[in-house]
């Protein structure tokens, strides 16, 4: 009985011990009240997350934070984004306040979408109180501008106005491509839209210049126009990437005329209309 007594009074002092330990790794890092901003890049894990934490000053115990999030199973909560955090938060009110979500969100625009797609992308995930209002809003503000939205990954915050977004665009377009023609820019648009790989985009982009050159009608499919007349669209038919743009400023030359993709997106090239029309018997056919 004896033993039974010192042992539970041991269990007791360790539990005591083990508690005062534990909620003082929980406490406030400081009484600061100013916030900080705390990245969390997609794909991060819960222990990254932790120890970035940490290293941010805003945690005590980063094991803790781990130990917390996998027991109580909401480390596949932890969206990507940017938080506003402030090293006066205890330790489960940070916790609740990265659960509520970022400040700001990740929006990755893809190559190749058109102004219309790529502000319902921006709706999808900013969700505005009006969307008939932040789509007018976007669409007039890039009225003329297709071609130099550049996609990219950005970070926005969730009352992000449709100005904020078309402007950034256009700075990261300017920055990342510097010197561009306009007729080089609708190039990459068809370019963008009509390949499928990176390899085949400075190609075809020396077959349209070939047959521009020649005075052929272009006759790509994503624009319909070029099979009626010569000449390129009047303008960029989508916001191509950086590979079609540099495509079709320095295009690559080849004996090749025409060019058709089969139903499993391989590209099949032809320096004669025969070869061409071969190529679409077996590809296509």
């Amino acid at each position: 009985m004896k033993k039974l007594l010192i042992s539970l009074l041991f269990s007791l002092t360790y539990f005591f011990i083990g508690f005062i330990f534990v909620y003082s790794q929980t406490k406030p890092v400081s009484n600061q009240t100013s916030t900080k901003y705390f990245l969390i890049l997609k794909g991060t894990s819960a222990s990254e997350v932790a120890k970035n934490l940490k290293e941010a000053g805003l945690i005590r115990a980063p094991f803790l934070f781990k130990v917390y999030m996998k027991v109580s199973g909401v480390s596949q909560k932890i969206q990507a984004g940017q938080y506003k955090l402030s090293p006066n938060l205890s330790f489960f009110k940070l916790i609740s306040t990265i659960l509520k979500g970022p400040v700001e969100i990740w929006v990755t625009v893809p190559e190749g979408l058109t102004n219309k797609e790529t502000v319902q992308k921006f709706i999808g995930l900013l969700k505005p109180s009006d969307t008939i209002l932040f789509e007018d809003d976007f669409l007039n503000l890039s009225k003329n501008k297709q071609g130099y939205l550049f996609p990219e990954t950005y970070l926005f915050p969730f009352d992000a106005s449709p100005s904020l977004i078309v402007t950034k665009m256009l700075a990261t377009f300017d920055q990342k491509v510097k010197e561009i023609t306009l007729d080089q820019l609708i190039m990459a648009s068809l370019v963008e839209e009509e390949t499928k790989t990176d390899l085949e985009r400075p190609i075809v982009a020396g077959i349209l210049y070939k047959r521009l050159k020649a005075g052929w009608l272009l006759q790509v499919d994503v624009a319909l126009e070029t099979y009626k007349k010569t000449g390129l669209p009047e303008a960029p038919i989508a916001n191509p990437g950086l590979i079609s743009i540099k495509a079709a400023i320095t295009p690559e030359d080849s004996a090749y005329w025409y060019y058709i993709h089969d139903s499993q997106g391989n590209i099949h090239y032809a320096r004669t209309l025969e070869e061409h029309n071969l190529n679409i018997s077996k590809y296509l056919k």
